[in-house]
């Protein structure tokens, strides 16, 4: 292949490969009989980085059955207890008992039927027709399907928790296929994301684990980055299984609820129109010093623009000009050697201080001086 973009992130791969492996098996399930000898042969895999986000990828197309979870081999007694202790310690530590959780690549219900044991309504999602046939046979829940693309939605959801186990590095496409995940929890989903520790194969030099199957190899940080980029929180992220596997908790990432805001803005609005339309009552003029960011932005949205006088700036280029949207000139602070105001609002940020001792060295006890702070407005002496 000739691809030179990240499958996962979209960025560019560096130009020279990290291995090349020649005459591999095509796949890890395939083992051609006597008639298929003669005709087969190995396939050569390319090991290349994404320069972007740093994870390690195959540049080779999946296998014929990317689709589909084979475990070759039963799950050992070992593996059962540890994955009931690790399936019940999750549902309580998030509160789950009684909720629905599924998991992504079942297979033929090794893990599925461990996770029925313990305190949810357990359903699998697996895309081998003869593995659902299977699972169903056992009495588990199996949808049939898998995470095309973000707008792929599972039947029986929103759920309330997923577990995708050593199933996430075969995916073609795994941001769009856990972006589907997002898209098929509560709000509040959380779940269990595990893939094979490169970690640990870089450390012990396992240079046989590469395998045409496993398209992408995550460390720690490749992993954690790619949940991140794709809706989750990463809650934790640790090896477990004698270091072999890499398993990342992680939280349906919530929308910022900036209700609070409005309610901020109103109240400064209020505020600060009082304040000017105070001092004109008493015929008197109000300046502002400030015309960065926020103090322009705080102008338009109080919309005091037109009670003011002019704005006071420091900056040359500002000077002689208007402020945006509310359109007050820009003046230099000589303009306060006129003493043509008799109050100043001051929206200077961390220089409030500085700039309100210039002003009452300039003009005296006879000019009122505010500054707007995270408290709203306040006179200083």
């Amino acid at each position: 292949m000739t691809k030179k973009t990240c499958a996962a992130c979209g960025g560019n791969l560096y130009e020279e490969p990290l291995l090349f492996f020649a005459n591999m098996p095509k796949a890890a399930q395939f083992f051609p009989d006597q008639e298929q000898l003669a005709s087969e042969s190995g396939i050569d895999l390319t090991v290349c980085q994404c320069a972007a986000c740093g994870l390690v990828q195959l540049l080779s197309d999946p296998v014929d059955y990317y689709r589909e979870v084979v475990r070759a081999a039963a799950v050992s007694e070992e593996m059962k207890s540890f994955r009931f202790d690790q399936f019940s310690g999750f549902i309580s530590d998030f509160g789950l008992a009684g909720k629905k959780m599924i998991e992504i690549g079942c297979g033929g219900g090794d893990y599925l039927s461990v996770l029925q044991q313990c305190d949810v309504a357990a359903t699998g999602l697996e895309y081998g027709k003869a593995s659902v046939a299977g699972c169903r046979q056992q009495g588990l829940s199996v949808v049939e399907g898998y995470l095309d693309n973000e707008s792929t939605r599972i039947e029986g959801g929103p759920y309330d928790a997923f577990m995708i186990l050593n199933f996430l590095e075969h995916m073609p496409a795994p941001k769009q296929s856990l972006l589907a995940m997002v898209n098929n929890l509560t709000d509040i989903g959380v779940g269990l994301v595990e893939v094979p520790n490169f970690d640990m194969i870089l450390r012990q030099q396992l240079f046989s684990e590469f395998i045409q199957d496993h398209l992408f190899y995550f460390t720690q940080s490749t992993l954690c980055a790619l949940l991140q980029q794709s809706g989750f929180e990463v809650l934790d992220c640790r090896e477990i299984w004698h270091d072999y596997i890499l398993s990342a908790t992680v939280r349906k990432r919530p929308r910022q609820n900036l209700s609070h805001f409005v309610d901020a803005q109103v109240s400064l609005k209020e505020q600060m129109q009082a304040y000017v339309r105070e001092i004109k009552a008493q015929g008197g003029r109000v300046a502002v010093w400030g015309a960065g960011h926020q103090a322009l932005a705080v102008i338009a949205l109080t919309e005091i623009g037109g009670l003011i006088e002019y704005v006071i700036d420091s900056a040359k280029f500002k000077q002689g000009k208007f402020t945006p949207a509310t359109h007050v000139p820009t003046v230099g602070p000589e303009k306060l050697l006129e003493n043509d105001i008799q109050a100043l609002i001051i929206m200077a940020g961390s220089y409030s201080e500085e700039v309100a001792g210039i002003a009452r060295k300039t003009c005296g006890s006879s000019l009122r001086i505010s500054v707007l702070g995270e408290n709203g407005l306040c006179d200083v002496s």
